[in-house]
């Protein structure tokens, strides 16, 4: 029996995702083959965070409203830094600026009224327990008008993947010797993988942490990092 399998490697993760490939190859089975589809997943506390936040302003014409709005913003990103957030882990996400309406109920007609601008930034934290007391700091006395997040990760995760991938790949090769012997055959081979990885939501736990009596309540959870793997194995004698 002639198989031909494409071994590859697929990775994919909550930020983005990436594809390895090796060149097709043709796997020469004399034996029947078992395919599987194993997931583990570890979960570990995590140890950042990010969220979005910003200023919006308005006036009555929009270079005064834009003024107004980089004041503020700098006023906030300037907050940020004081109170120990790494300028790499300060980025703007975006700068908006757009005319202004009312609406005017007698009329039924919007009417125009000036200006609004927004700038957001995207903020990572990589002290949680920090957190509550950075959010707390920006609305109020670094001039935030909103907040968005946060969304937690784990800033290297590669060990708890390698767990992930070992556990899978421990279950999944129990399995394939399991079939095989229930099959009258003495072991397995592998003939290909495939993996996909992802980051779970955090799963809520009990602890919630607060640096004062003053921040912003944090329960970051726990974050789940699965792997998936596509395994074919040929039974063996």
């Amino acid at each position: 029996m002639k198989y031909l399998g494409m071994i590859c490697l697929a990775v994919a993760t909550i930020s983005g995702s990436s594809m390895a490939r090796a060149a097709d190859v043709q796997i020469i089975a004399q034996n029947p083959v078992i395919e599987l589809s194993i997931s583990e997943q570890v979960d570990s506390l995590p140890d950042t965070a990010t969220f979005s936040t910003g200023v919006e302003t308005k006036a009555s014409t929009a270079t005064q409203a834009l003024r107004d709005n980089s004041r503020q913003a700098k006023m906030m990103i300037d907050k940020l830094k004081s109170i120990g957030v790494a300028e790499k882990d300060i980025q703007t996400t975006g700068i908006n600026l757009n005319a202004d309406y009312k609406y005017d109920r007698a009329s039924e007609t919007n009417r125009f009224v000036g200006y609004r601008v927004s700038n957001q930034v995207q903020v990572v934290v990589r002290d949680i327990d920090k957190l509550g007391t950075i959010l707390d700091a920006l609305v109020s006395s670094g001039g935030a008008t909103n907040l968005s997040g946060p969304y937690f990760s784990i800033d290297d995760d590669s060990t708890v993947t390698q767990l992930a991938r070992e556990r899978a790949l421990t279950k999944g090769r129990d399995q394939a010797e399991a079939y095989a012997t229930a099959s009258g055959y003495t072991g397995v081979r592998v003939l290909s993988i495939a993996e996909g990885i992802s980051n779970n939501a955090p799963r809520p736990i009990p602890a919630v942490r607060m640096m004062n009596e003053e921040s912003v309540p944090v329960a970051p959870g726990q974050v789940g990092t699965r792997v998936n793997l596509n395994i074919t194995y040929e039974m063996t004698r």
